[in-house]
This record gives structure tokens, C-alpha cells and sequence, in this order.
């Protein structure tokens, strides 16, 4: 057992070496330089918290990160944002985390705007999704962060821009990174014009070639529905009805309009339960897919979440509700 104390020591002193001489690599010219920097701490990061290091180099490191994303390549930039993501997991709650998203929310948005590679983008979404879900303090931070994401496949347009048509794993992303941050938000978040129109949207996407984006499409929409969709229309109708509400309230003919659009996507749940296959390549994905849309059609129909059982380390993370599931266990993948 004594032999065997030293080697762990050497072991931290050689990853602790690693990571100064990565950090140090960050300031180098060539830019395959700072990629290989870059992919050895996040190799690193995943295998150990590295508490210690980032006590040291917290702000350094963010800030070369930050760098690499606004003047580096396509690689360099995609693996400064997964190192961004690590460090908020890694340092958790509190100043830093806020801090951290003061400091990327900017870059971050500037650099999906630069480039169209699905995977440097998706790898920027879900860093932004990360870091606004540790470090946002308030409400309107999550929104602004959730607004970004949203934009990047369903974006305000201007007269002399032409859209660009986004990948499906980058429609997947977004659909799932923008869900992930709904559920820390309270229901009435969105307003109803942009509720109805965000329901039309995926409901669309649940007709998507890509396997992917229609289960993306409808864990959201399940989202929503279980933050009380249909109530909210119901309730602001009413309102509307006996002149309680001003602003933002529904019509009778936007509720109409709601009802309908509901009972089409319920059709829509239940034509996927049932899909025999044709749509979509990645055929192993079948019995997901189904499994998905009938736990959907049954929460639908009786208002009852499918429970879920994730073990992680040496416990179990228990989920009951569609918002557990999508919060908790996101934030592990």
C-alpha cells in the first residue's frame, strides 16, 4: 500500500504539470497549438474536478477560452466553449458561475453568428445553455440566453438577409438546449402570441425527416404542456372575456385557434407511437421514438409523467415529472 501512494502523487503533480503547461499553450501563435491545449484539459476536466487548478486560474483561463472563441478556428472555438461549460460545472453556484456568463454571453452569441459548422455551433448553444442554467441569477438572464438560442432557428429577419437553413443537429440543439432553460423558468415567462407561435413551430418540427429533431420537438412540447399551456390560454380568455386583462390577452378566436393546434399535436403524438419506420435514417432509434410518444400520448390523456431512474456514481436520481427529467438529467449529459 506504500508503493502505491507515491505513484497517485506523482499522477497529480503530472496532471497538474499538464494543465499549467496547457494553460501556457493557450498563448501560443499557431492556432493547432492551442487546440491540442485546449483538448488536454478538457480530457482532464472530465476525468477529475480540477477544484485546485481553477482556484489558481479561474480567470486566466476563462478569459484565454473567451479569446480563442472570437479569433480561433472552428475547433479551437468549439473546444474553448466545452472548457467554458466545465468550468461553471465545475465551480458550481455562486460568483464565479455569474460571472462566467456575464463574461461568454456576448462572445457566445457573436460566434453563432460567424459560422454555419453544426458542430461548432452546437457545441456553442449547449455552453450557453450550461452556463446560464449554473450562473443565471435572475430571471431576465435566462430569458436573454434562451432568446439567443431560439434565434438561431427561428430568427428575426431583416429585409437584405436571406436565412440559412440549419442542420438538424443544430435544430435538435437548440430545441434541446432551449427546453433545458424553460425549466427553470416560471410558466408565465412566455406570453401568449409567443406561446401559440413557439407550439405551431414544434409542432412542425414533429413532422421533421430527422428522428432526432421529433423527439427534441416533443419532450418541449410536453414541457410545455405540463407547465399548464392550455390553462394559461384558458385562464387569460377569461379574463379577457370579463375585462380583467389588458395586455397580452387572448382572444376567443386565439383560443380556438390553441385548442385546435393541441388536438393536432396530440394526433401527431399518436401517429408516432405507431410509425412502422420509413422517416429518418438511424432505424435503431425506432423503439426510442415510440417508447417517447406513447409516455407523451399517456400524460396527454391522463396527465401523469412517466417516472425515470438514472443512476449516477453510486446513487439514483429519481424523475416524476417531464420538467425533472429534462432539467436534471440534462445538466449530466
Amino acid at each position: 500500500m506504500r508503493s502505491e501512494r507515491p505513484r497517485m502523487d506523482e499522477v497529480h503533480v503530472h496532471k497538474d504539470l499538464m494543465l499549467d503547461q496547457s494553460l501556457d499553450a493557450l498563448y501560443e501563435k499557431r492556432s493547432s497549438t492551442r487546440e491540442k491545449a485546449l483538448a488536454s484539459i478538457v480530457e482532464a476536466f472530465k476525468s477529475d474536478l480540477q477544484h485546485d487548478f481553477l482556484q489558481k486560474n479561474f480567470s486566466t483561463l476563462l478569459h484565454q477560452c473567451l479569446h480563442c472563441i472570437k479569433k480561433g478556428s472552428t475547433k479551437e472555438s468549439s473546444l474553448a466553449s466545452h472548457v467554458i461549460g466545465l468550468i461553471a460545472l465545475i465551480v458550481g453556484l455562486g460568483n464565479q458561475a455569474q460571472e462566467i456568463l456575464e463574461e461568454s454571453v456576448t462572445p457566445l452569441s457573436q460566434s453563432l453568428k460567424s459560422g454555419r459548422e453544426a458542430l461548432r455551433i452546437s457545441l456553442i448553444l449547449e455552453c450557453l445553455a450550461v452556463i446560464t442554467f449554473v450562473g443565471g441569477a435572475n430571471a431576465e438572464q435566462t430569458e436573454r440566453s434562451m432568446q439567443i438560442i431560439w434565434q438561431m432557428i427561428h430568427p428575426k429577419l431583416v429585409s437584405n438577409v436571406v436565412a440559412t437553413k440549419p442542420s438538424p443537429d443544430v435544430i435538435t440543439t437548440v430545441v434541446s438546449s432551449w427546453a433545458f432553460l424553460l425549466t427553470t423558468v416560471d410558466k408565465y415567462t412566455l406570453g401568449p402570441k409567443i406561446l401559440q407561435e413557439t407550439v405551431t413551430y414544434l409542432s412542425t418540427l414533429l413532422e421533421n425527416d430527422d428522428r432526432s429533431v421529433r423527439i427534441a420537438a416533443g419532450e418541449a412540447l410536453a414541457l410545455l404542456f405540463e407547465m399548464g399551456t392550455l390553462e394559461k390560454f384558458d385562464a387569460e380568455a377569461k379574463g379577457s372575456d370579463n375585462g380583467s386583462v389588458e395586455e397580452g390577452s387572448v382572444s376567443e378566436e386565439a383560443l380556438i385557434k390553441m385548442h385546435k393546434l393541441i388536438s393536432k399535436v396530440t394526433n401527431q403524438f399518436s401517429d408516432l407511437a405507431a410509425e412502422a419506420g420509413g422517416k429518418g435514417c438511424a432505424k435503431k432509434d425506432l423503439n426510442a421514438q415510440r417508447s417517447l410518444f406513447k409516455d407523451l400520448v399517456e400524460f396527454l390523456e391522463g396527465g401523469v409523467a412517466p417516472e425515470t431512474s438514472t443512476k449516477v456514481g453510486g446513487a439514483y436520481i429519481q424523475t416524476s415529472t417531464w420538467c425533472q427529467m429534462m432539467g436534471r438529467l440534462q445538466s449530466l449529459e
